[in-house]
């Protein structure tokens, strides 16, 4: 009996070691398999991207995603173009502590490299596109500008647009911007257009811009590289005036990226926002974030002009807000000027430092209650939009249930926006 039991146990051990040599040879066989097959991978996905770039045109123009909020996989095409498009930016923002003739040398050998500054296919046909998207049917026609890359243009700028026509159904939006005149800026703008709404990206003809006013001179100065750009970015300042210039030539209403629309602006004409007032009311400061004036109007002309003959790259603020209150006053009480200023609340209703606290959801019945009642106030007819600073509110995420929260949320019209917690 006991040899029949050893037997067993032998047979069993035997048979072990046999089941562990199978496995054993079997799982060296799968890691050979598996090593050369991930080089054959590796090689294949190599292959792959040497030709993914012409692959993701095609994608990007058959299967554009329904939101901005999700973003697509980047080809590697994609990501160096990325990285090379940052490092050509920062090669074109002059360096700093250079004396101003030292400046104009090193702009006189740049000035190639500036896109904004060239003429092309695109923007030959500016005027032409022009023209034929305010053909349309349109309630109301805005402006904006983008002069940052493409994929810059984030969730907050989208809900600046769709804020437009939550309350504009029926309006045209006109974006400059040669960055989003592209492949890449139509998918961003696809969700709008899928649902009718009439908006566009057209690449600026800034010589057909500034033709014919008091900017014209300047702007040829300038491409010749005979003039100080300053320490201040160039298409920073060249916004300021591009704003001035497509109002002068078309009318209408320029809103900076970074404005949230509350209010129709159909009943407005030749107006401009203050930004401050002192104890008696009266304006001390405007800004330019928001601008609305006919066609040819004599204000612009001005405005440009003042630009032109005061333009100063190395002071931020000189050659917009500071600017449009400069010349505001001069003209104060001369006739003919035909403008409304409007009061802070109108656009401004919350000065840049403390735009922090519209981010901000509730922590108490406090502060649940202050946000009710800016939301009240904010909802009384005297406010047409905020205007966020972006530059200080960017480092703030919208919290659910903060004023801003609450804002875009009844201010959207795709309403995908993902809340911070």
């Amino acid at each position: 009996m006991m040899r029949k039991v050893s037997r067993k146990m032998f047979d069993h051990k035997q048979l072990s070691r046999d089941r562990t040599l199978v496995l054993s040879v079997i799982a060296l066989t799968a890691t050979i398999f598996f090593f050369f097959g991930n080089i054959s991978l590796q090689s294949s996905s190599a292959n792959t991207r040497e030709t993914s770039g012409e692959l993701h045109v095609r994608i990007a123009e058959g299967q554009i995603m329904s939101t901005v909020i999700k973003q697509p996989l980047r080809s590697m095409q994609e990501e160096i173009k990325k990285v090379d498009r940052s490092e050509h930016r920062s090669s074109v923002i002059p360096p700093f502590n250079l004396t101003v003739e030292e400046r104009i040398e090193w702009f006189r050998k740049k000035v190639p490299e500036f896109e904004i500054l060239k003429s092309n296919n695109l923007t030959k046909e500016f005027h032409g596109r022009v023209l034929e998207f305010f053909n349309k049917e349109c309630d109301v026609q805005f402006f904006m500008t983008w002069i940052s890359p493409a994929e810059s243009f984030g969730r907050r700028e989208f809900l600046a647009l769709e804020s437009v026509f939550k309350v504009h159904p029926h309006g045209c939006l006109l974006i400059l911007s040669g960055e989003l005149d592209s492949v890449q800026g139509y998918r961003i703008l696809k969700p709008l257009l899928d649902r009718e709404f009439k908006v566009a990206a057209v690449t600026p003809d800034l010589s057909f811009l500034f033709e014919s006013t008091p900017a014209e001179t300047w702007f040829e100065e300038m491409k010749s590289g005979n003039k100080d750009p300053g320490e201040i970015p160039l298409p920073q300042n060249l916004s300021n005036l591009i704003r001035l210039a497509v109002l002068y030539k078309y009318g209408g209403i320029y809103l900076d990226t970074d404005f949230v629309v509350l209010k129709s602006f159909a009943d407005l004409r030749n107006s401009i926002g203050a930004q401050s007032i002192d104890v008696s009311r009266s304006w001390t400061r405007l800004n330019n974030a928001v601008l609305v004036f006919d066609m040819n109007h004599p204000l612009l002309l001005k405005f440009i002009e003042e630009f032109a003959a005061t333009f100063d790259g190395n002071k931020w603020g000189h050659n917009g807000p500071y600017l449009v209150s400069r010349i505001v006053q001069k003209v104060a009480e001369r006739p003919g000027y035909n403008l409304t200023i409007l009061p802070p609340m109108a656009f401004y209703p919350v000065s840049w430092n403390r735009i922090g606290g519209f981010f901000r959801k509730p922590e108490n019945k406090v502060e649940s209650r202050w946000v009710n009642a800016k939301l009240l106030q904010l909802s009384g007819g005297e406010t047409y939009g905020i205007h966020l600073w972006n530059k200080q509110s960017s480092k703030f995420s919208i919290e659910e249930g903060s004023v801003m929260g609450r804002l875009i949320s009844d201010h959207c019209v795709i309403c995908e926006y993902k809340y911070s917690s």
